[in-house]
């Protein structure tokens, strides 16, 4: 029979049984149907105890039993049941009896509606009875978008390992002939955004084997067992379709340190992780079924999980270079109509800290920019503009400043500017603007020749005093101190911080590391920060905090001091047209070395 039809059947057949049941619960049970002179003998014979008479129909008892009967219109019948000692009852005729039976059957009906409505909704409306203990993995299939390898740029490293992934599900013998085994699985860490769930789909289009697809919280319901019922079937599933590939999104939300929770051991999530293990590597084999996980929490995953034989692999998807940044915007531009004027390698140099989401926001808002403004094709102004958007946030044209503040806002970006002229060892400026962006009311943006990993003391050191520049400029041209500064000192105090803290350059305290990194609450392993050093200690380091931040300020004064000339031609500049490059702020420093 068609499975459809099985599950129409189904609830009509319980429910006839059902109503049948009610129907005969109803009615008289035990009762013989006797005739009217038969029933007048039994009269006659005092056999009969009592009687109901409700219209022409007759019921009784006798010692036997009950009986039904059926009387015609006799005035002798009441003298003879009154002579005979019989009991009487008497209830009125029923005069409409198809619909008192109707009336009788509402409750059942009710009933078996409601168990109906509640039957679909455990199904989930998939048609499987109780169906909530099964996975809810998706298989992916090539009707979706394909994407492929050649679609994911920036992350070679990632790329790579995952494409053994995929040799081994392709050919398997060439890398166990020399007994090696496959992977059991492969964990992807990084930050968001930047492709770990595009390796996913990348894998998927070129795996040519059943990929299945779900989330960390999909495991999770109310129901109690459910998330360790649905691990066991989706492994099951994974077992009828191997060789096969599972990827696990998110798994931090059922993959969490045990013993961390509230619940205790009993809690939920550790039972689904409790069984995410065992199915993972326990004493049934899982041969041919690979599982892949993306989180951009590891901190917080349980060791257990971590293994090898569980996750043999930690593929570290990274913020990608400026290299990276090049290959992804190639990647993301490919279907937009670009005009001669745009050069990738600026932009990739431009996006320091840029993941492969971001450079594909920025590509976006190019392209609506450039059709906003009626253009047909996308020119480098409107990637500029598209990056800074991303970057800052989009201009507030409408906020009203008043010429005061505008004059302040144009001297505090000019100090910065100067003194990142000035300084060796700091990146080269970009972009000067004093148009309220986002959060910040000016900007003057530095962005870096290369990719840098390792900074010299001396370069922090600048690198503060470039923060101070502002609040010097202010000091020295207008002799006040406003609260445009407050997010400049806030940088400078806890890069000094870090300085002292992380980096072991103090002075006093020397090559040492104070504190850690402050944990998240219940994760079973620590409530907020530690104090790990002493009161003195901690006096000491706000000492050389104070000392470093006061010096690069005294250094900013000095040095803004000595070239007065060329901080008013920049704020001159600044506040006749807004914004400036880095070749007009080259073309003023050289006019103010000039004699």
């Amino acid at each position: 029979m068609n499975p459809s039809y099985k599950k129409i059947l189904m609830p009509i057949m319980i429910g006839f049984m059902l109503l049948m049941l009610f129907r005969g619960l109803n009615e008289p049970g035990n009762s013989a149907s006797v005739d009217y002179s038969d029933f007048l003998n039994m009269v006659e014979s005092g056999s009969v105890t009592r009687v109901t008479l409700q219209g022409d129909d007759i019921t009784g008892m006798t010692g036997r039993g009950a009986f039904h009967t059926f009387a015609p219109e006799d005035p002798a019948l009441m003298a003879l049941l009154k002579s005979k000692g019989v009991k009487i009852w008497a209830k009125p005729a029923d005069n409409d009896p198809w619909f008192r039976t109707i009336l009788s059957w509402v409750p059942m009906l009710l009933m078996i509606g409601v168990w109906i409505f509640f039957m679909r909704r455990m199904q989930g409306g998939n048609g499987k009875l109780m169906s909530f203990g099964k996975s809810k993995a998706s298989l992916m299939s090539d009707a979706r978008g394909k994407v492929t390898f050649e679609d994911v740029a920036g992350i070679d490293e990632a790329r790579d390992e995952l494409q053994e992934i995929v040799d081994f599900l392709k050919d398997p013998k060439k890398f166990t002939r020399l007994g090696g085994r496959i992977p059991k699985g492969v964990l992807l860490v990084g930050a968001p955004g930047t492709g770990k769930t595009l390796l996913a789909r990348a894998i998927a289009g070129v795996a040519g084997v059943p990929f299945f697809t779900l989330s960390g919280s999909d495991f999770v319901e109310m129901f109690v067992g459910v998330g360790a019922s649905r691990v066991r079937d989706l492994f099951n599933q994974g077992k009828k379709n191997a060789p096969c590939i599972i990827f696990v999104d998110e798994i931090d939300a059922v993959g969490r340190q045990r013993g961390s929770g509230l619940g205790g051991g009993h809690d939920e999530k550790e039972q689904t992780l409790n069984q995410l293990l065992v199915e993972m590597d326990g004493f049934e084999s899982n041969e041919g079924v690979i599982l892949i996980a993306a989180t951009n929490r590891p901190d917080v995953l349980d060791p257990a999980l971590l293994r090898p034989g569980r996750f043999d692999r930690q593929v570290v998807v990274s913020v990608p270079d400026i290299t990276g940044r090049l290959g992804i915007l190639k990647v993301h531009v490919r279907k937009n109509p670009l005009s001669d004027d745009v050069d990738l390698k600026i932009l990739a140099r431009g996006t320091p800290g840029f993941t492969g989401a971001d450079i594909e926001n920025m590509v976006n808002e190019a392209s609506l920019m450039a059709a906003r403004r009626g253009k047909d094709s996308v020119e480098m102004v409107d990637l500029e503009d598209a990056k800074d958007k991303v970057m800052m946030g989009p201009e507030r044209q409408s906020m009203i400043i008043s010429e005061t503040e505008k004059e302040a806002m144009a001297y505090h970006e000019a100090g910065h500017t100067l003194l990142a002229r000035l300084l060796p060892g700091t990146d080269p400026i970009h972009k000067v603007t004093i148009i309220p962006r986002g959060r910040s009311f000016g900007l003057t943006q530095q962005l870096p020749m290369s990719e840098r990993h390792t900074y010299p003391k001396n370069d922090l050191l600048n690198s503060i005093c470039i923060l101070m520049g502002g609040r010097a400029a202010e000091e020295i041209i207008f002799d006040t101190q406003t609260t445009g500064a407050g997010t400049d000192i806030r940088k400078a105090s806890q890069l000094a911080k870090k300085m002292i803290c992380r980096f072991g350059m103090s002075k006093e305290l020397g090559p040492l590391t104070f504190g850690k990194e402050e944990g998240q609450v219940f994760l079973g392993r620590s409530f907020g920060k530690q104090r790990e050093y002493s009161r003195m200690t901690t006096q000491k380091i706000d000492e050389e905090v104070r000392d470093i931040v006061i010096e690069a300020h005294r250094k900013a004064l000095t040095l803004i001091k000595d070239n007065l000339d060329t901080l008013r031609k920049i704020a001159m500049a600044l506040l006749e047209k807004e914004t400036l490059n880095s070749l007009e702020v080259e073309e003023l420093m050289a006019e103010g070395k000039s004699p």
